[in-house]
């Protein structure tokens, strides 16, 4: 990956991934939760294929229908979470099927699908949905933690791409915070908005403004 190129989901997935089979039992699950201090388990096949996550809501789900069992009319309106409570293995337990993303997805494009499915967490999967590792909302948001620093040199690297080296050379970038300011001449605004999507698609940039001269 070049410096100034959009992550990808391979670069910030955890590859060293603890799972879960179709027959992991409740109580397994919940040690290797508490024991890896993760809150998800991705339910794989014998060729890693992945069927399904099951979570720490999932078991908790169970235990409180262990304390208050839902009636025949609760069960008859959701039977899907009436069969969880009287569920065993990981199989029952799982959701599936599990939301899955490639590894050369951009980070922002992972961001995109969690927020839109409303998910925590995302398996990483090859074209044969065999499982490569798994990436995380705290995986994602690592990406503006870069030091402003770093960051103003693959905005810059960012700009020579997209207008060339001599139209950015005349141009200032400032970063404070994630948020980045391009000041100087561009000469042509037109360009203004191609400007902004160079800027703003570098990992790392919260917002773009400007200061242009003239």
């Amino acid at each position: 990956m070049t410096q100034a190129e959009s992550r990808t989901v391979r670069d910030v997935m955890t590859a060293d991934v603890v799972t879960a089979t179709g027959r992991t039992p409740f109580k397994e699950l919940a040690r290797l939760m508490d024991e890896h201090r993760i809150s998800a388990l991705p339910v794989i096949d014998g060729a890693r294929h992945v069927l399904g996550i099951v979570s720490e809501a999932d078991l908790l789900l169970k235990e409180a229908g262990r304390r208050q069992k839902l009636g025949m009319r609760g069960a008859l309106l959701d039977p899907d979470q009436a069969a969880r409570l009287t569920a065993l293995v990981a199989d029952d337990l799982m959701t599936a099927p599990a939301v899955t993303v490639g590894p050369e997805e951009t980070v922002a494009g992972a961001a995109r699908i969690m927020v839109r499915r409303g998910v925590k967490r995302l398996p990483v999967v090859d074209e044969d949905q065999a499982l490569l590792g798994i990436v995380s909302r705290a995986d994602v948001l690592r990406v503006f933690l870069t030091d402003d620093s770093a960051l103003e040199q693959e905005v810059r690297a960012a700009l020579s791409r997209a207008i060339g080296a001599e139209a950015a050379a005349g141009l200032t970038v400032a970063l404070a915070e994630g948020v980045a300011t391009i000041g100087g001449v561009l000469g042509d605004s037109s360009r203004i908005p191609v400007v902004a999507l160079a800027v703003g698609g570098v990992d790392g940039v919260v917002d773009v403004t400007f200061a242009l001269k003239g």
